[in-house]
């Protein structure tokens, strides 16, 4: 199975390894030349985006959903390019609108589309233990299913084409909005004599926790290391797109407006290009 991997970010290059180390045949590519060297000396075969070749897959890991049409459409036009039958796969957090448009353009041009939204940052990546929400057809993920494993520790189909990156929109705010507010409760307990990693076992121990209390608080937080690998910008960028899907679907906006306004309000001291952890800083 050929798999090409557009875009070679931290996650996109990673993924790559991972699939080249799986036994699949990975041919990289991203705009940047910079990014292609990189992978070149890893031992990934890559190439330009006018130089994309044939494949069975298209795994797409790319900023914005503007970048995954501009793939599609005309740079380098898969569209165009990829072989009737051939997956194009979306590992983005892309815009559902956006998706769902491109799926109906892409299945009536005799491909195939996936939603396949990640969560595990490049260390999931790396590892092969990515979460992936999957929105398309049960036929395309059954094909797609060995790229699926080696990625995946665990995989979930949620619908059809945008549900995959509707669902990853719900689960970044809830992220977003625990990142707030564990900074504040551990800020309140911290505050009154108990310390965070202290406040944070208790919280684990109870109806509380979450993934940012478990994981992110003790890996980036309290160690102070902040290299989680996902910026406070794409964080920015995922929170408005949920805020924008949110109006669309007539939801009471309460809880999302002060997660969005926590987020930016920190934009003249947080930098988009820093961790999105740091959050938490102006808290603690």
């Amino acid at each position: 199975m050929k798999v090409c991997v557009i875009g070679l970010g931290q996650m996109g290059g990673n993924m790559a390894l991972t699939l080249q180390k799986s036994g699949f045949n990975v041919v990289g590519s991203d705009v940047s030349d910079q990014a292609r060297k990189r992978m070149q000396k890893k031992g990934v075969t890559v190439v330009e985006p006018e130089q994309i070749p044939q494949a069975n897959i298209y795994l797409l890991s790319l900023p914005t959903s503007t970048h995954v049409e501009e793939v599609v459409f005309s740079k380098p036009g898969l569209l165009r390019l990829a072989p009737k039958g051939s997956i194009i796969a979306d590992t983005s957090t892309s815009d559902p609108e956006s998706s769902k448009k491109l799926a109906s353009q892409i299945l009536d041009a005799g491909l195939q589309w996936l939603d396949a939204p990640v969560s595990g940052g490049p260390q999931g990546a790396a590892t092969g233990t990515l979460g992936m929400l999957l929105g398309g057809s049960k036929q395309t993920i059954k094909q797609a299913q060995p790229v699926i494993n080696a990625l995946a520790a665990k995989h979930t189909h949620v619908g059809g084409p945008g549900a995959g990156h509707i669902v990853k929109l719900a689960n970044n705010f809830l992220c977003a909005a625990h990142l707030v507010s564990t900074a504040q409760a551990v800020a309140m307990a911290k505050n009154l004599g108990v310390s965070p990693e202290d406040c944070l076992a208790g919280i684990n121990s109870g109806s509380g926790r979450s993934a940012v209390s478990e994981v992110n608080f003790p890996k980036w937080v309290l160690s102070q290391s902040f290299d989680s690998g996902f910026t406070m910008g794409l964080m920015r960028k995922d929170l408005n797109l949920a805020y924008q899907a949110s109006k669309k679907a007539n939801i009471q906006q309460g809880v999302l407006d002060a997660v969005l306004r926590a987020w930016q309000d920190e934009s003249s001291s947080i930098d988009n290009a820093q961790d999105f952890n740091c959050i938490v800083k102006n808290f603690l």
